[in-house]
């Protein structure tokens, strides 16, 4: 995932294959993914000021590198974080 600045990303095709899902609680965030292939696709076209997406889905290197990893206290024990980037137990504040 990457955090994009609305001002800053542009969807430039596929808008039509997008499907929204509100999230029900305790959950606050809606999710998208692609209809065509279920690919999930972050939150593309939310109203908050920056956003993730799924870098997955870019075509083109976005030049940027992990810079943190979240909910390190939850993962599986067989992942190895194999970076020297930040680790929080949950979500920054």
């Amino acid at each position: 995932m990457a955090f994009v600045d609305k001002n800053s990303f542009t969807l430039l095709e596929g808008r039509e294959f997008i499907q929204r899902y509100e999230p029900e609680p305790p959950f606050k965030y809606a999710r998208t993914f692609c209809k065509n292939c279920g690919t999930s696709l972050g939150e593309v076209g939310s109203e908050s000021d920056s956003f993730p997406i799924s870098v997955n889905c870019l075509d083109d290197d976005p030049e940027v590198r992990m810079q943190f990893h979240v909910y390190v206290g939850s993962k599986p024990a067989w992942y190895e974080i194999c970076d020297n980037a930040k680790q929080f137990q949950e979500s920054p504040a």
